[in-house]
């Protein structure tokens, strides 16, 4: 396992059920340094089932910005997201975890799985030396680690994206602001995320060079007179874009990044995450109390959890494909599109509008589109709608 918001969330079930878990994280602590904007919809952190103290800040509006620097401001009738902690959440669904009887073994990274015939077997460093840990099964759940699936026969999602981030001191800051632009994140998008007075992250998705071009945006910002951080620690984090193969095995499920269980269009994580975490918990939950450990009966997790989410992943991964060929131009068009007619706020106002499930106001903005590759993709999401 791993202890992040995915693992924790599993372990916490399974102890709630009675079975006995040990997480193993190769960091000290839950949460620590993680590359994450922590920014989460309403219907997440319910789920969740969290303390408000994990909080930073609410959001209802946020500003977008085309490559030229015009700015389109949306804002929703009530907040849609809250800026978590994550260091706190982590934290939180770890103790939650913990007080259901689950251990943690921190410093212990898994460095191999080892399936036996009538158990399955979790090598890791703890403690500086190696040591064994048998199971009756193991839950995957330490990140986009594209070797140990690969080894385990789930197969290997080749496709990925980089995230950088760090914390700033930064001016005139109150809402979320978006960046768009070949030249400032290309194929994706930039951010400014207000955490407290006068602080917010700033980070990037990009498919190649995340840390440079984020030094970049930092320089441009630091020129305009919005910061005076230049020489900050940027983390990075690689995002998969894909889902693997077959997210179990003999006694074995994978969730989560390490899945592939992440919003494409966004690179976020956590709810998506859970929901595979869930799921992943009950159906394990029954294997074990059944003694039936087989792949063949684990596989109804990976049709479940594609039940729920898989349409909307393929979507996301076919719009994500066709925003990473939009040119600057292009971009500049889409936003005509969407700051005409009331567009944008219409969207947002509708009942396709959705912080987590895309697919509905993927749809519905692709209607203004008329940009070439979003044509393309129109026609992909028609197609399929209508079979």
């Amino acid at each position: 396992m791993g202890a992040g918001p995915a693992g924790s969330h599993a372990a916490y079930v399974l102890a709630s059920s009675g079975y006995s878990v040990a997480v193993f994280e190769e960091k000290s602590a839950p949460g620590l340094n993680v590359c994450c904007t922590g920014i989460i919809s309403t219907e997440c952190f319910h789920a969740l089932g969290l303390d408000a103290d994990v909080i930073l800040s609410q959001a209802r509006s946020a500003k977008f910005f085309s490559p030229s620097g015009r700015c389109l401001r949306l804002e929703a009738a009530g907040v849609q997201a809250y800026i978590v902690d994550r260091l706190l959440l982590d934290k939180a669904i770890a103790s939650k975890a913990q007080s259901q009887g689950a251990q943690y073994f921190f410093s212990s990274p898994v460095t191999d799985i080892i399936p036996a015939r009538d158990t399955i077997q979790a090598e890791t460093g703890f403690s500086e030396t190696r040591q064994v840990f048998s199971a009756r099964a193991v839950v995957l759940a330490n990140g986009f680690r594209p070797k140990l699936p690969g080894k385990l026969g789930l197969g290997r999602i080749k496709n990925f994206l980089v995230g950088a981030q760090t914390e700033i001191d930064v001016r005139d800051i109150d809402d979320t602001e978006i960046y768009f632009g070949q030249k400032i994140a290309p194929g994706s998008f930039a951010w400014l995320v207000p955490t407290a007075a006068g602080r917010a992250y700033v980070g990037l998705l990009a498919t190649s060079q995340a840390k440079l071009h984020l030094q970049k945006f930092l320089n441009t910002l630091f020129c305009q007179g919005r910061t005076t951080s230049q020489k900050v620690e940027i983390r990075q984090k690689v995002i998969p874009l894909g889902t693997l193969a077959r997210s179990y095995g003999d006694r074995l499920l994978a969730i989560g990044d390490a899945a592939g269980q992440v919003k494409p269009t966004s690179g976020g994580g956590i709810y998506f995450g859970h929901l595979g975490a869930q799921i992943a918990a009950e159906v394990l939950a029954e294997a074990l109390h059944s003694d039936n450990l087989t792949a063949n009966h684990l596989s109804s997790y990976q049709k479940q959890w594609r039940a729920k989410m898989g349409q909307e992943l393929s979507r996301g991964y076919w719009l994500r494909w066709a925003c990473a060929k939009l040119s600057d131009h292009q971009i500049e068009r889409a936003f005509d599109v969407f700051d005409s007619n009331g567009t944008a706020e219409a969207l947002l106002n509708s009942e396709n509008f959705s912080f987590d499930w895309h697919s509905g106001l993927i749809l519905a903005g692709l209607r203004h589109s008329s940009a070439y590759p979003l044509l393309k993709i129109k026609h992909l999401f028609s197609r399929e709608v209508s079979s």
